[in-house]
């Protein structure tokens, strides 16, 4: 059952970066039934504590980004996917997941803003986006994912590579 786990989490993560490269876009046909697949899967390899976990791991991932949904910051796709690899890896396997697809969505971002030449005008989105934090009002339109001027990098990308990373340096018979 750990095998099968981790190959829907991987094929599951990996749809998901592909529809988000194509189509800059995590569609809800993939990400809503992601997650009573996942509670099922850990239900039958761990009966009602497995499944409890794969909802708290949900609940997590799902509660730790929301504000970013709020503020624009992040898509409802992206978000929607962040749930779902709760539910597949629980709240004890998510954070690493997410710190891995965070530091690769950072690489990734960097590269884009350089391939760009956006340096200075980043670091200065960057400036204003945490002034509105700090006096707890919302970005500027222009600093939010709705902005057509604005670089998106596809988070699905970087969850893919998280995902996949994380499943081959495990061993696979313990989930």
């Amino acid at each position: 059952m750990a095998t099968t786990l981790w190959i829907s989490a991987a094929v599951f993560a990996l749809a998901s970066g592909i529809t988000d490269l194509l189509w800059r876009k995590i569609p809800n046909w993939l990400t809503y039934p992601a997650v009573p697949v996942a509670i099922v899967l850990h239900g039958i390899a761990g009966g009602w504590r497995g499944a409890l976990l794969s909802v708290a791991g949900a609940a997590l991932g799902l509660g730790i980004f929301f504000p970013f949904v709020l503020l624009r910051q992040l898509g409802g796709g992206d978000w929607k996917l962040i749930g779902a690899l709760g539910a597949f890896f629980q709240a004890r396997r998510l954070i690493p997941v997410l710190l891995i697809a965070l530091i690769a969505n950072g690489l990734m971002a960097l590269m884009l803003v350089v391939a760009q030449k956006r340096l200075r005008t980043t670091i200065r989105n960057i400036g204003r986006l945490l002034g509105s934090l700090l006096w707890f009002r919302p970005p500027a339109p222009e600093l939010t994912i709705d902005s057509a001027e604005s670089a998106k990098v596809p988070f699905g990308i970087a969850a893919a590579i998280a995902v996949l990373g994380y499943a081959a340096s495990q061993p696979w018979a313990v989930f």
